[in-house]
C-alpha cells in the first residue's frame, strides 16, 4: 500500500552558493553526502541539488513536509550499480516509522539547471 508520494525540484544555482559554504552544507547533508559529492569535482552541485530535492520529496511524501526533521538525518546514498537509496537517522527515522512506512523508493534526475526527485513510502497492504 502506498502511504505517500512526493516529488521536488531544486534550481542548481541555489546550491553553487552553498559548495562554498561548508557551514550551509554541514546544516543540510550527511557528511558522507558531502564527501561524496565533493569527490565528484564539477558534477558536485548537481549531485548535492539532487539529493536536496530527494530529501524534500520525503518531507513531501511523509504528508508533513520539513516540520520536525534534521535534513542530516536523511541520507541520499548510490549502491554499487548507481541505484540511488535513503538512509534514515534519528528524526527522519522516527517520522518514517511513525508513518507506517516499510519500504522507501527514490528516483533522481537532473539536467544542467535542475534537479528532481521523487520518493514513495509503501507500507504494508491491508
Amino acid at each position: 500500500m502506498i502511504i505517500g508520494i512526493g516529488v521536488d525540484v531544486v534550481d542548481t544555482a541555489r546550491l553553487e552558493h552553498w559548495v562554498k559554504n561548508p557551514k550551509m552544507l554541514a546544516r543540510f547533508f550527511h557528511p558522507a553526502e558531502v564527501a561524496a559529492a565533493l569527490d565528484r569535482g564539477a558534477a558536485a552541485v548537481l549531485s548535492l541539488a539532487a539529493r536536496f530535492a530527494a530529501k524534500e520529496a520525503f518531507g513531501k511524501a511523509l504528508g508533513t513536509g520539513m516540520r520536525g526533521l534534521v535534513l542530516r538525518d536523511i541520507e541520499v546514498i548510490n549502491q554499487h550499480n548507481g541505484k540511488p537509496e535513503i538512509q534514515l537517522y534519528g528524526t527522519a527515522l522516527r517520522a518514517f516509522r511513525r508513518s507506517g512506512g516499510r519500504f522507501l523508493h527514490l528516483s533522481l534526475t537532473h539536467e544542467k539547471k535542475a534537479a528532481v526527485a521523487m520518493v514513495v513510502i509503501e507500507g504494508d497492504s491491508i
